[in-house]
């Protein structure tokens, strides 16, 4: 699933190709908005909120959507072939005279008034790489629920919007805490939102995501899909297993040695 990073670069990339230019097409491809012409119209801006991209019209209307696990938006020239997937998985088409942006296999696609976007984001927490980023309040939505395990409480956007399965294991590879370990029992727990911020804004404008300092192909993190393989930092054998509700399972990678504490039957 796309982060918080990938999710910005996306929101740059789709405002730098839209935003200002009227739209010359405009092509929704869902039930719900297939009478839906925005020809005409002008894109305002582009804006990232965690994971929720919000493509803003003149007329007060928001284009608003979610890449989930495999959602994508692609921007072409005039005469470039479309390269994001077979026709019958695009969602949506927005083109100004320059630029035209095909969104493929997205599983949100609803339009709203600009001023009732927060029916759909509203429930989101403070956003990591947001100008209205608050550490505290993101802390707070933490420890509210101090007994949760710490994976799944960064997972949760109510607490803090950005992370994903990546950066919930590389973070808490970080700070040497068991993805298991209840929030209340982290150490100084104010580094989690502080380490989160860092990692993000070090990454949001890189195509490939690094967390190690180390540009190399091989070596850009620390644990996440690297499960059986040793430990740059120890060498033991890296652990992996899933993590989450049932029926909302994701998995965590971690190190055993590095990340003492609590942990499930794992496979390595």
């Amino acid at each position: 699933m796309p982060e918080g990073d990938t999710v910005w670069r996306t929101a740059r990339e789709l405002d730098r190709a839209l935003a200002g230019a009227p739209l010359v097409r405009s092509d929704l491809r869902v039930p719900s908005l297939a009478t839906v012409d925005l020809t005409g119209r002008r894109v305002t801006e582009v804006l990232p909120r965690g994971k929720h991209l919000l493509t803003r019209v003149e007329g007060g209307l928001t284009l608003h959507s979610h890449l989930r696990m495999d959602g994508a938006w692609r921007v072409y020239a005039p005469g470039e072939r479309w390269r994001g997937g077979p026709g019958h998985q695009i969602r949506a088409v927005l083109a100004t005279a320059d630029r035209t942006a095909v969104g493929y296999r997205l599983p949100v696609l609803e339009l709203l008034r600009t001023a009732d976007e927060s029916s759909a984001v509203g429930h989101l927490g403070p956003d990591l790489l947001g100008p209205g980023w608050d550490a505290e309040e993101a802390l707070r939505r933490l420890l509210a629920d101090a007994g949760r395990p710490v994976g799944e409480a960064l997972l949760d956007q109510r607490n803090l919007a950005g992370i994903g399965n990546v950066y919930k294991s590389e973070l808490c590879f970080l700070l040497r805490i068991s993805p298991w370990l209840p929030v209340r029992d982290v150490p100084a727990p104010e580094r989690l939102p502080a380490l989160a911020r860092k990692l993000l804004e070090a990454n949001k404008a890189r195509t490939a995501r690094i967390t190690t300092g180390d540009p190399r192909p091989d070596h850009r993190v620390w644990v996440y899909g690297r499960a059986g393989r040793p430990c740059r930092r120890c060498g033991t054998p890296l652990c992996t297993a899933d993590q989450g509700e049932p029926g909302q399972e994701r998995v965590t990678y971690w190190c055993p040695a590095c990340q003492p504490g609590p942990a499930p039957g794992h496979t390595g």
